[in-house]
């Protein structure tokens, strides 16, 4: 009998398919589905002719929306990853419909992403991907970026031959990966690019405060659509903090902002809470700061852009700070989120104030050590931008020197005779 669910899984079974006679019991549903729109796969291992067998079938379902192969690959050689990915991939840019991509806990690190940068720079129905736990790499990680880049080309290319319901993409979530500092210009173009972009996670990607401000200035600046964004556990310091602040009132459909585990410093919760007592994030409901190294001031000013300027937040999470639970503001903040809460259903940590267990007190030590370290970025910060002001102008002045050099020998040759 033909199956007509429009979810076909074999989600968690824990299969290893090395063959096509080991997949083909597995499939025979899915060969006879017409209408599938999603598949769900992982928690399976599956090896190159498993892999083939099932891209066979995989491109004859023009239907299908979703794909999730997330850890498809466990206990698969290094030589098998690349040739079992690229027949899955190869199959799936044949899919008119398919605009969401989950690859998570795969390995692909730079013996194993080609065949995924071909499918990322080439598939212009691609709505949300979704790449977490990848061992990406900074290498890897440009890659990645560039491959987004190149689909932006190629999505405005098909809108401009004609090609209807070219989609925007929406969503790129991107954690776990170790994208550091050295893919964080390939990473800012791309999204510079995509300035529809409504939702961008890139937790615990070890970017430090150089590479997060480059990525916030270059490059989300420009997503003006933007309604989440989590950089959680990267490292933001003085400087990423001033580079968020920058561009956070231009985001004024923001719901969620995550910057917890990011040591955003005394000084930069400051800033941020009077960036959000602006007015423009009037929409945000979840805000995520724990583990910043926040002080009474700075919980003292997201009290006041709480109660004054966010009224549609719900979600305050401030533990491991540098504040007492005793504070009154304290007690304000969960006086204020559970009013808002009043008897709505729904996930306790979703609505009010989080636990507050792992606070730390401040002490005029701390905030000293603070300062020094905010002085000392500043004056990295000052010299890096005297630096590119010096290459800009020494560039320019060579190009001058260059432009007269040109001149002058096409001068002597106009008074040559031949």
């Amino acid at each position: 009998m033909t199956s007509t669910a429009s979810v076909f899984s074999l989600e968690g079974k824990g299969l290893k398919l090395d063959t096509a006679a080991d997949v083909e019991p597995h499939i025979k549903a899915l060969r006879e589905n017409s209408t599938v729109t999603e598949i769900r796969l992982g928690g399976n291992t599956l090896g190159v002719e498993a892999s083939k067998a099932l891209a066979d079938v995989l491109e004859t379902k023009t239907t299908l929306q979703v794909a999730n192969l997330d850890d498809i690959f466990t206990s698969r050689l290094l030589n098998e990853i690349p040739q079992a990915l690229s027949s899955l991939l190869s199959a799936l840019l044949k899919l008119p419909s398919l605009h969401t991509v989950d690859l998570s806990d795969n390995a692909f690190g730079l013996n194993t992403q080609a065949p995924l940068v071909e499918f990322l720079s080439q598939h212009t129905p691609l709505r949300h991907l979704i790449l977490k736990n990848n061992g990406l790499g900074p290498k890897a990680g440009t890659l990645i970026a560039d491959a987004l880049s190149t689909l932006h080309e190629k999505k405005e290319s098909a809108k401009k031959e004609g090609k209807e319901d070219v989609p925007e993409l929406e969503t790129v979530i991107c954690g776990r990966n170790r994208l550091e500092n050295g893919s964080m210009e390939a990473w800012a173009k791309a999204f510079s690019l995509h300035k529809g972009v409504k939702e961008v996670k890139m937790v615990q990607n070890g970017i430090r405060q150089e590479g997060i401000a480059h990525l916030l200035k270059e490059g989300l600046r420009y997503a003006t659509s933007l309604r989440v964004l989590d950089l959680q556990d990267n490292t933001f310091t003085i400087l990423g903090a001033r580079a968020l602040v920058g561009v956070v009132n231009s985001w004024t459909d923001l719901t969620e902002l995550g910057v917890s585990d990011c040591l955003l410093t005394a000084r930069g919760g400051i800033v941020l809470a009077d960036s959000l007592s602006k007015g423009q994030n009037s929409k945000l409901e979840i805000l995520r700061l724990q583990y910043n190294d926040i002080d009474s001031k700075g919980l003292k000013g997201f009290a006041i852009a709480t109660k004054s300027h966010l009224p549609s937040l719900k979600r305050l999470e401030l533990n491991g700070n540098k504040f007492s639970e005793e504070d009154p503001v304290v007690d304000e903040l969960r006086e204020l989120l559970d009013e808002r809460n009043g008897d709505k259903d729904g996930d306790e940590e979703e609505w009010g104030l989080d636990d507050l267990s792992d606070l730390e007190e401040e002490s005029d030590e701390d905030e000293e050590e603070d300062e020094e370290k905010e002085e000392e970025e500043e004056e990295e910060e000052k010299a890096e931008k005297i630096i590119k002001e010096a290459d800009k102008a020494e560039n320019e002045n060579v190009a001058q020197e260059d432009d007269k050099s040109v001149d002058a020998l096409a001068d002597q040759l106009g008074k040559t005779g031949l």
